[in-house]
């Protein structure tokens, strides 16, 4: 039997990316899979990618900054599955890269938006969904990033956000604690996928040079969080990095 047998997971960003790669992952372990993101047709190139694996899926289309819509989506997981095991906290953008004082309001908005507020609002409609079912308790996986440490130039708007979301993790680790809800983050650098691209050609480094970094497999970040989630609620990983070995991370940059 595999790890997620009879175990229901919601992925948000799973259009794309680590948030695609986590999804397949998991219906590959038998989780029946809720697939969250702002592209319908991304979602269903995703459920469709996994299909063979036979998990059940649900495709719900939503703006997570949006209260509304992610109390509908959360509403429809308990309708359709009864329950819901993990979630994977994963939807996340980011603004054009600028000096803090050149950043415009919009673009910091949009993504404390997503990243923050829309991270938030997941995890308390999970919460309360894990804390009335029977049986009860869940767990809920972060996506903090290597930006949760240290920033890169010109990235105040993502990097302040990601800071955040330690803050946040760490009160839902400590608010689920009488509820069964265990809370951890993983902290990813350099996974190979579409936003990361860019860094085969180069990118900003901390001593003002342009260099390019390396990247990792995207598989082994899903294998990362499938750890993660198989664990007995009795344990919990509240923090792990996983990042491509060689980039410049450690170190004074």
């Amino acid at each position: 039997m595999t790890a997620g047998a009879g175990k229901v997971a919601l992925v948000t960003g799973a259009g794309s990316g680590i948030g695609r790669a986590v999804t397949l992952a998991m219906m590959a372990e038998g989780y029946a899979v809720t697939l969250v993101g702002r592209r319908k047709e991304q979602l269903e190139a995703t459920a469709k990618a996994g299909e063979a694996t036979g998990a059940r899926t649900l495709v719900a289309p939503a703006d997570i900054a949006d209260p509304a819509q992610v109390r509908a989506v959360f509403a429809k997981v308990e309708e359709t599955f009864g329950r819901l095991d993990v979630l994977f906290n994963n939807a996340g953008i980011s603004a054009i890269s600028a000096p803090v004082d050149e950043v415009p309001f919009e673009q910091w908005q949009a993504v404390v938006d997503v990243n923050l507020t829309g991270a938030f609002l997941c995890a308390q409609e999970a919460f309360r969904l894990m804390k009335r079912q029977s049986p009860r308790g869940g767990r809920i996986i972060n996506n903090g990033s290597i930006s949760a440490h240290a920033p890169r130039p010109n990235s105040a708007p993502y990097t302040a956000t990601k800071h955040a979301i330690t803050g946040l993790t760490k009160s839902i680790s400590l608010d689920g604690r009488n509820f069964d809800i265990a809370c951890g983050q993983i902290d990813i650098g350099n996974a190979a996928t579409e936003m990361t691209a860019r860094m085969t050609e180069g990118v900003p480094q901390a001593d003002g040079r342009i260099a390019p970094e390396p990247r990792m497999d995207v598989e082994h970040v899903a294998k990362a969080v499938l750890f993660m989630a198989s664990l007995p609620l009795e344990s919990n990983v509240q923090f792990m990095t996983v990042m491509a070995t060689k980039m410049p991370f450690i170190g004074r940059g």
